[in-house]
């Protein structure tokens, strides 16, 4: 097996966050079960967008012109939401038919057997593309070998893009879509990811956390789609006391000559069930292909 598909060591930030995770996972479920959590569960929920975001790319095939992606990140299951939540979720993201529907990272929050909200929901989503995931810090928080992560979405027929890429062929064109792992507390090996990529063709890249930008612009991604950060989740005078990028990469459209960046601001929230100055997101990002 390749070394960067063994199971990572936990770093001590990772050890630092579980316990922390744990204990705000559970207040936040004893709160969800309450009338005043609920109603901030339905909150949460009604501010969610389904933002609309036009991607065009320097290179591809006219095929993939007006290609559909929604991009699913920081869902945190347990946290304020659950399966019906999830299900609500899947239901809108399936009515806008998106052809390709990519899973980004931190599903569960707190407890492997939050994963297993997603099992009736996932049932929702054929998109003709498939359904494609890369796992999170959380997924490493709360289950070192992924197993539980691994077991749910294999079942669902979701491909997990660990290290490695696969090649999507739309009509006569098509495109390389790489994972990797996440790049706080997993083995994230971009070569490895790109592996078997056309010269020719798009690259669409999965990472967690959107700092490996600084990486995958310069090898020859053109765009990666990432969360991790919540946008911020709580921003105040253009300020948020959370650091999830150091390379200010909070959230939105980001460019570098030809490679670029979206940063999905998430669906759910950790710790504080709050979110202020950053709505929750789904974005369903449309591909153009310059002439």
């Amino acid at each position: 097996m390749n070394s960067s598909m063994r199971t990572p060591p936990a770093s001590r930030w990772g050890r630092g966050l579980g316990p922390l995770a744990r204990f705000a996972g559970a207040a936040n479920r004893w709160l969800y079960g309450l009338p005043p959590g609920r109603w901030q569960g339905r909150r949460l929920a009604r501010g969610l967008e389904l933002s609309q975001v036009e991607i065009a790319l320097e290179r591809g095939h006219a095929a993939l012109d007006g290609l559909r992606i929604a991009f699913v990140s920081d869902v945190h299951s347990g946290t304020f939401m659950d399966t019906s939540d999830i299900d609500r979720l899947f239901e809108r993201i399936a009515a806008l038919e998106p052809h390709l529907v990519c899973l980004g990272g931190d599903l569960v929050n707190a407890l492997p057997e939050e994963m297993l909200a997603f099992r009736e929901p996932l049932r929702r989503l054929a998109p003709p593309l498939g359904i494609w995931a890369v796992p999170g810090n959380h997924e490493y928080v709360v289950e070192r070998d992924l197993k539980t992560f691994h077991d749910v979405l294999s079942e669902a027929g979701v491909g997990v893009l660990l290290n490695e890429g696969r090649r999507i062929v739309v009509g006569a064109g098509s495109f390389w879509l790489a994972g990797v792992d996440d790049h706080s507390l997993g083995r994230p090996d971009l070569p490895l990811a790109l592996h078997g990529a056309y010269p020719h063709e798009p690259v669409l890249l999965l990472s967690h956390h959107p700092d490996l930008f600084h990486e995958s612009s310069s090898a020859g991604v053109d765009l990666t789609l990432s969360g991790h950060t919540h946008g911020g989740q709580i921003v105040l005078g253009g300020r948020t006391p959370l650091r999830h990028t150091r390379l200010g990469f909070w959230r939105g459209h980001f460019r570098r000559g030809a490679a670029q960046l979206y940063v999905s601001r998430g669906v759910g929230v950790t710790i504080l069930p709050l979110r202020v100055g950053a709505r929750a997101e789904v974005p369903i990002l449309t591909l153009r292909v310059c002439p």
